[in-house]
């Protein structure tokens, strides 16, 4: 409205910014009431339209409180006290739009859109109006709590009431204003375009004349560009278009390759909605949910999804999550394909360049449609394109306690995630998408190779696309909307720079990347929209709603990142990708323990457990984790499923720590190296640790990183420093043993209250006597003392296990194992972890005719109740018998089917503890016990005396490469 406003301002702002500011009311005088709610850079810029905008609608205010309030208990019924506003902004949009009654039936659309604009003010200002509801509880008139509130939204909707809040929170003003403007701007403009397209939007997505149009709708998409959001226009006839105020060329062109793509595949082709294009924004086909027929339609939807999925893959597609993904009957129908040719924006990490990431951020999990857990203090919920399931939100949300009474209160507590419309559905049950994981993964090898078999007809379909309109999303939206959710408090809302502190938290110093983008996301969000960068697939400029395009943060186009992963694509890329979709479903199976329990079915017949065998068998395990492995000369690094709380699983590159990390892989490799004499494992081992000094500095820079990674045995710095203890002999590297030094000099500094194994002190007075019994180190004396005084003084932990209870403290301090012992029969939690202190008879019995366990890993599973069993079979018969016959039975499973990993659906990951690693080291650990320490109790090696000058005899060695030529993969990476 800028100055025509038709209304002057309300002189009462004055009178009560003179009040408000009180101490200076001099300066209080020569200040308007809306220059508190500009920002700094602004305060010289004159009269903002929203000042106006307020004006004219707190002088349209009642003057004293008429009609009645209708009180729901919903935070909603604030929108009363805001009605001045709607009432404002639903004439701005009538004395601007001009349509035939015929065409746009306007007081129906504006109605409804003044209704939801109400709502959406009345959230936006709740916190700031729940505080005052609280200061004016005591002389508010009314019997009962609902009568007092309403007599305080009665109060609040009148001149005097808007003028007094406003005048207070001057930021709320412009908030409000901003958004009741912003929307009038972004209908007037809708309404127009529809118009003036209305004949082409018939004949191309409605049919026939649908008559009159009676609703704009919000859709559920984000607000950009002043507050512009995709909307969904329905009409007489009961048909419906979606609105989307962007360009939508790529949907169009990203139609004709799933066309060509489905000349290929056949009845795999999946349908993409139609759409009209306009400029700079389009209509498109309303897409409804509809089930499936029976069980075959369900299984030809996957497949349809899995083809799809090889497509996005191709072509650098993300963020296709449940909201983004209809399930029409058979059809996966994708609604939004804007971030199609994503480029790729680097993260800072912590150790410096890593390859496993590099490959994860352009996989098949980037897309995300695959399985994805949002995982908070309330459980996990998958959000992909697979997922949308029902049930809790996994973190609190804010919420209103007694809404629509005097006693208001902010809460925060559990919200409900309803179910997505991606889901197909047969017989009146939405199905469970690992049911049907078979389907989609045969869809998606159809897909990927009608695309490798004919990527010259695709490179130039590609090229169409070239100068269309793609999203860049550069940090989550869920960051965007918790900053605009918090910056509505009404400590912020007093004084624009307090509001500009909450968005400067932005303002990230250890992301050069995103530091050019911040300005532009700080003005998006005092704007009341989602930060919102474009480009097109040929361009490495990022260009914000307003301001000049922004150059270097981009490093390649996404169409070429496109292109060349197309090039690249063949059996090495399809088999990592097969790994991560299984991985991906095996994320699924929530509630998983980790833990299994299970033994073999019906074991194999067994084979002598010779050191021959041990070594052939290791070495295969090992070729397999160098298939997988990822980078090149400067360093190595692989993908692990990992478990990230008690219960849920995550697919990440492996950080350094010894139960799941790289320096468990790596002393892996090197203890096969000596003992196969295979230098190419040595060589592994030694790029596989390069991060470490880099991780090491960045602990040292940032106490609280080294303070929250721990001194733990599995989990935290104690366990790389007995890597690097072991390492710095394996490798006979004198740098590596420097890399300990420093290590050991940033555990120093750390202090924890935990006292378990896995994480705390125990693990730390493990690793800390390792390394003083292979290399004497002084440092390692003193904080292996310190860390026996800590476990000495602290309370006996409440649970029995070994690594996070009272097992692993006690073998720590040298103290008698507790009692009762445990009934499960693994290292963690179970009957093999209280054999690491004393050969326990009942024990060693019970393991004895305990079947053995499918789960082959070290954690939980048959290589880690092996490993107890081997610490006490040179002077215990039973455990020496025990132990050979367990891993005869073992040898003989791994023949024949394979390792298998203490994984959700027994997926093969890297780690020591639940991984392929573990697996080799204890096949190891069970043929030398001699020389192959343990590493689940951070054993140190042996006397440099004893330990074999050459590996093993000449034989050994010829055995072990004739077992590593035959488990060799013809896909390995060189």
């Amino acid at each position: 409205m800028g100055g025509n406003s038709p209304c002057a301002p309300y002189a009462g702002f004055a009178r009560l910014s003179e009040v408000s500011r009180g101490s200076d009311q001099d300066t209080a005088r020569s200040r308007s009431w809306w220059t508190a709610g500009q920002r700094p850079t602004e305060r010289d810029g004159g009269r903002p339209n929203w000042a106006d905008f307020i004006d004219a609608a707190v002088a349209s205010a009642p003057v004293s409180e008429t009609g009645f309030v209708k009180v729901a208990g919903s935070v909603t019924d604030f929108a009363a006290a805001f009605r001045p506003l709607t009432r404002a902004a639903h004439a701005m949009v009538e004395r601007r739009v001009d349509a035939d009654p015929g065409i746009v039936d306007l007081d129906a659309v504006c109605d409804g859109w003044a209704s939801r604009l109400g709502n959406q003010l009345a959230r936006a200002g709740a916190r700031t109006l729940v505080l005052e509801l609280g200061r004016k509880r005591a002389a508010l008139p009314g019997a009962t709590s609902r009568d007092r509130f309403a007599a305080f939204v009665a109060s609040t909707g009148t001149r005097d009431g808007l003028a007094a809040l406003f005048g207070a929170y001057p930021v709320l003003a412009r908030v409000l204003g901003q958004t009741c403007l912003h929307a009038a701007d972004a209908l007037v403009e809708a309404l127009g375009r529809f118009v003036a397209d209305r004949d082409a939007i018939t004949m191309a997505l409605t049919g026939a004349d649908a008559g009159p149009l009676l609703a704009v709708d919000a859709a559920g998409g984000d607000p950009h560009h002043g507050g512009r959001s995709v909307a969904i226009l329905r009409f007489a006839c009961g048909a419906a278009v979606v609105y989307k105020p962007r360009p939508v060329g790529l949907l169009v062109h990203f139609g004709e390759i799933t066309h060509w793509l489905g000349g290929k595949v056949g009845r795999l082709r999946a349908c993409v909605p139609r759409a009209v294009c306009g400029d700079g924004y389009g209509w498109v086909e309303f897409v409804r949910p509809l089930p499936c027929d029976g069980v075959a339609d369900v299984d030809t939807y996957y497949r349809r999804l899995g083809a799809l999925l090889a497509l996005l893959h191709a072509l650098g597609g993300t963020d296709f999550h449940h909201e983004n993904l209809i399930a029409h009957a058979d059809q996966p129908v994708l609604i939004d394909v804007e971030t199609l040719f994503h480029p790729t924006l680097p993260h800072p990490r912590t150790a410096g360049p890593d390859p496993a990431a590099d490959a994860l951020a352009c996989s098949v999990l980037r897309t995300a449609l695959l399985p994805h857990l949002i995982i908070g203090e309330l459980g996990a919920l998958d959000v992909s394109g697979l997922g949308g399931d029902p049930g809790v939100q996994p973190r609190e949300v804010v919420d209103w306690a007694d809404a629509g009474t005097d006693r208001m209160r902010l809460v925060r507590r559990a919200a409900a995630a309803r179910a997505g419309s991606n889901r197909p559905s047969a017989g009146g049950r939405a199905v469970e998408p690992r049911d049907f994981r078979s389907a989609l993964l045969e869809g998606f090898r159809v897909g990927y190779d009608a695309i490798v078999a004919h990527r010259a007809e695709l490179a130039g379909l590609l090229a169409r696309c070239s100068g269309d309109a793609i999203r860049v999303v550069v940090r989550s939206t869920e960051l965007y909307g918790t900053l605009l959710d918090e910056s509505t408090h009404p400590d912020v809302l007093r004084d624009a720079a307090d509001r500009e502190d909450v968005f400067g938290l932005l303002c990230d110093a250890a992301d050069p990347v995103r530091a050019p983008l911040v300005s532009h996301e700080i003005t998006d969000l005092w704007r009341g929209d989602i930060p919102l960068f474009t480009t097109t697939p040929d361009s490495m400029a990022l260009h914000p709603f307003d301001g000049a395009p922004i150059h270097g943060v981009l490093a390649a186009t996404g169409l070429a990142a496109a292109q060349g992963k197309i090039t690249t694509m063949g059996d090495v890329d399809r088999r990592d990708q097969h790994w991560l979709i299984e991985a991906a479903f095996a994320i699924r199976a929530t509630g998983t323990p980790p833990h299994h329990t299970d033994a073999m079915q019906a074991p194999v017949a067994a084979e002598s457990p010779d050191p021959d065998r041990i070594t052939a068998a290791a070495c295969g395990i090992a070729d397999q984790i160098a298939a997988g492995a990822l980078g090149g000369d400067a360093r190595v690094n692989w993908l692990g499923l990992q478990l990230v709380d008690d219960r849920h699983w995550a697919v990440l590159p492996m950080g350094a720590a010894l139960g799941d990390g790289f320096t468990g892989v790596a002393l892996f490799f090197a203890e096969l190296a000596r003992l196969a004499g295979v230098d190419r494992y040595r060589d592994l081992a030694a790029r596989a640790i390069t991060p470490i000094p880099g991780l090491i500095a960045a602990m040292a820079a940032l106490p609280d990183l080294a303070a929250e990674v721990g001194p733990g045995a599995t989990l935290g710095l104690g366990g790389v420093c007995y890597a690097l203890s072991r390492l710095t002999t394996l490798l006979d590297d004198a740098q590596v043993l420097s890399w300990l030094d420093s290590a050991i000099a940033v555990l120093s500094d750390v202090e924890t209250g935990d006292c378990g194994f896995a994480a705390g002190n125990a693990g730390g007075l493990a690793a800390m006597s390792a390394v003083v019994a292979e290399h004497a180190l002084t440092s390692a004396v003193t904080l292996a003392a310190r860390y026996h005084a800590r476990l000495a003084a602290a309370p006996v932990p409440a649970t029995s296990g070994f690594a996070t209870g009272a097992a692993g403290v006690a073998w720590a301090l040298g103290r008698s194992t507790p009692q009762p012992l445990p009934s499960t029969p693994g290292w963690c939690s179970g009957m093999a972890g209280h054999l690491a202190q004393a050969p326990h008879a009942r024990v060693i019995e019970a393991l004895a005719v305990q079947p053995p366990l499918r789960d082959m890993t070290l954690c939980h599973g048959e290589t880690g109740v092996i490993d107890m069993l081997t610490q006490h079979a040179s002077t215990t018969p039973a455990a020496a018998i025990a132990a050979r016959s367990r891993v005869s039975v073992l040898l003989g499973e791994l023949a024949h089917h394979g390792p298998r990993c203490g994984t959700p659906d027994e997926v093969p990951t890297p780690g020591l503890l639940t991984g392929l690693s573990g697996i080799g080291y204890g096949l190891l650990r069970a043929g030398f016990p001699d020389t192959v320490p343990s590493a689940l109790t951070l054993q140190p090696g042996p006397p440099r005396k004893q330990r074999p000058q050459e590996g093993v005899p000449d034989e050994r060695r010829h055995a072990a490469r004739r077992g590593h030529t035959r488990g060799r993969d013809a896909t390995s990476r060189p």
